[in-house]
């Protein structure tokens, strides 16, 4: 079958970086669907594995893990899909990656496409949607709209949420957590991009947080997401946190540096990680919570309560597209998701 895939960790201008290339086209056993992949997105951990390095592979390194497609045979085990169902999920990290013609995945990290969504704007989702989702509802507990007593409205900073995550965990955190959001953008298309998805207030993440705050009169956060430079803003977090405050990373601190979190303690705030691979890739006991994840937000797609936040399909599944969207995530200006399709 067709793939794109690595031999060498190079710089993305390099046209060995990802290659075309033919492997065998695998069989679905035990709880593996074999899916027909139709669209592939792109996310900022498909550049970071591909990073130039020393490392040499013997057999192409398919990466990629955000699809859309048509189930083409179960193993003997499923329970939870047949072929012809039409499916999108994120995969594993310690699997082969989708940019290929056909995929394994297990079923129970899988959902159901939406209905409203073609497989190009299915494929934006399911990594983005998992992360922001889990965060939020798995890590910091936060209650969704309507559930315990009436309270007060609480209120997110979204620290880059213009970028993939950002983009649907600001209409999570609105629409499903019933939060007052506010995010942070550098540019005018990127913070009227964060308006249109529902966020309140736009604050600009190059300059001090808490003179923002006080210009646009608004009180501390009780929670934060933090989904770009996380070393970068650790003070300007403590600064608008409020005191047991919760806050949400998704990235470490580059070159694996210390985060200096003592500037939480003084505020008891929580510190949580999120990492949307830890399920699969540890086979934990709870892993169909993805599948469960994913099922719910099909259902919020398709009631209008969320939208795809794919900004431009590129064209087909190859190399030469693919370097194209890799230099694009890493030049650190895209908006919402990047979308191949057809292979």
């Amino acid at each position: 079958m067709r793939a794109v895939g690595l031999y060498r960790y190079l710089p993305i201008e390099d046209p060995e970086s990802l290659v075309d290339v033919e492997v065998p086209k695998p069989e679905a056993r035990g709880r593996d669907l074999l899916v027909r992949v139709r669209a592939v997105s792109v996310n900022p951990v498909d550049t970071k594995v591909r990073a130039p390095k020393e490392q040499v592979e013997v057999q192409p390194r398919i990466l990629g893990w955000d699809a859309a497609g048509v189930v083409e045979a179960v193993g003997e085990a499923v329970s939870l899909f047949s072929p012809g169902d039409e499916v999108y999920y994120a995969g594993s990290n310690v699997r082969p990656g989708c940019d290929s013609e056909y995929h394994l995945v297990d079923e129970r990290i899988v959902g159901r496409k939406p209905r409203n969504l073609s497989f190009e704007e299915a494929a934006a989702m399911p990594l983005t949607t998992l992360t922001a989702w889990e965060v939020l509802f798995d890590r910091m507990v936060v209650p969704r709209a309507g559930e315990g007593p009436a309270r007060s409205v609480l209120s997110v900073l979204i620290i880059g949420g213009a970028g993939g995550v950002g983009s649907i965990a600001v209409q999570i955190a609105r629409q499903v957590a019933g939060l007052r959001v506010l995010a942070t953008a550098s540019r005018g298309e990127s913070a009227e991009w964060c308006r249109s998805l529902g966020a309140d207030e736009i604050i600009d993440h190059r300059q001090p947080f808490a003179e923002q705050f006080q210009r646009l009169g608004e009180p501390l956060v009780d929670y934060i997401l933090c989904f770009n430079s996380t070393e970068q803003h650790v003070q300007n977090m403590a600064d608008v946190i409020k005191p047991q405050g919760k806050i949400g990373c998704i990235v470490g601190a580059k070159g694996n540096q210390p985060i200096p979190i003592n500037v939480f303690m003084r505020k008891s705030v929580a510190f949580c990680w999120e990492l949307m691979f830890t399920r699969p890739d540890f086979q934990t006991p709870d892993m169909q919570a993805q599948h469960e994840i994913l099922n719910a937000a099909a259902d919020l797609y398709e009631n209008g309560t969320l939208r795809s936040t794919m900004r431009e399909s590129l064209g087909p599944l190859n190399a030469e597209t693919l370097r194209r969207a890799h230099a694009r995530i890493e030049s650190g200006r895209t908006i919402g998701k990047l979308v191949l399709a057809g292979i």
